[in-house]
């Protein structure tokens, strides 16, 4: 679910949907998604300051809180 919420933030935000993936990897105690995008959309994904990137992980959290668990996004380069 949380994998998902973060392709479908990407795929809205990027000029490139179909170069858009998203790892998910089991930790211990927490999730770490991986959000990877073509190069020319890595912008797009952090923002300015990067505030879109931020939300972002605002939004993943509460979704997380929801489930009880503690998730961590990257933005991978």
């Amino acid at each position: 679910m949380l994998k998902t919420l973060v392709a479908e933030i990407a795929k809205a935000l990027v000029d490139s949907p179909d170069k858009v993936e998203v790892r998910e990897v089991e930790g211990d105690h927490t999730t770490v998604i991986e959000l990877s995008v073509a190069k020319e959309d890595l912008g797009k994904v952090i923002g300015k300051e990067g505030r879109i990137a931020q939300a972002t992980r605002t939004l993943l959290n509460a979704a997380a809180a929801k489930l009880k668990k503690r998730v961590v996004l990257e933005i991978i380069e």
